[in-house]
């Protein structure tokens, strides 16, 4: 396709940039766009694995902890994030359960899945991380010990969920992910760096990923495709 087909149908605004980045060159800086998408295809595919693993590490020491329906039960009266400061959380599941009671189709299986990744992030705030009884580290069995530098606990695991989140919605947004931070310079850094973090959160969670994501990562092999396009 030619240049000025392609810029017309993805927009001169969004095309800028990449062309910026591959010093003018409109050929590069297609094939630029579409490494990309390639990037962002393979890293929400390990997000995807991810979030499902970990919500469902998150559910299986909460139903232990809290019983079978315990995502129901925290916003049944009296509920575990019926309190002020769980009041977001509450108003995701109740309308998810509303939703779901409403179409008849109810089970604690459908409603975990209704919740997006932002649920589980803050499962590791300090409020909801209270009112589950301060037990979901157990979520992470291989997590490393904390040290005089670095306290391994849920503030640490809360943030560095909230990594990947972001990371999730920038893809889910079309935002690029192969860039260096706003600028137009081509640099895969920041989105190797959520992949190694998820993959460093696997572990902790005693799930060899290289098993799980046999044929499904490509991360790294297009990270290196990416960076071939880096101007001098």
């Amino acid at each position: 396709m030619r240049y000025k087909d392609f810029e017309q149908i993805i927009s001169s605004e969004r095309m800028s940039r990449y062309v910026a980045a591959c010093g003018g060159d409109t050929r590069k800086a297609m094939t630029l766009y579409r490494l990309n998408l390639q990037l962002s295809q393979e890293l929400f595919t390990i997000i995807s694995c991810f979030e499902i693993a970990l919500r469902n590490a998150i559910n299986q020491v909460l139903t232990a902890r809290l019983g079978a329906e315990w995502l129901k039960d925290s916003i049944m009266p009296g509920g575990i994030f019926t309190i002020r400061n769980t009041h977001k959380t509450y108003d995701i599941i109740n309308y998810a359960y509303l939703k779901l009671t409403h179409e008849h189709s109810y089970t604690h299986t459908k409603l975990i899945a209704e919740m997006e990744f932002g649920i589980w992030k803050y499962m590791f705030s300090p409020a909801q991380f209270n009112q589950t009884g301060r037990v979901l580290l157990r979520a992470f069995p291989n997590k490393e010990r904390s040290n005089a530098e670095i306290q391994y606990n849920h503030s640490y695991i809360f943030n560095e969920l909230d990594k990947i989140n972001t990371m999730r919605n920038r893809i889910a947004h079309h935002e690029p992910v192969c860039f260096y931070l706003q600028d137009p310079v081509v640099d895969t850094s920041h989105a190797l760096g959520i992949y190694l973090k998820m993959q460093r959160l696997f572990a902790w969670m005693g799930i060899d990923s290289h098993s799980l994501l046999y044929g499904l990562d490509h991360v790294q092999q297009v990270c290196r495709k990416v960076n071939e396009l880096k101007t001098t």
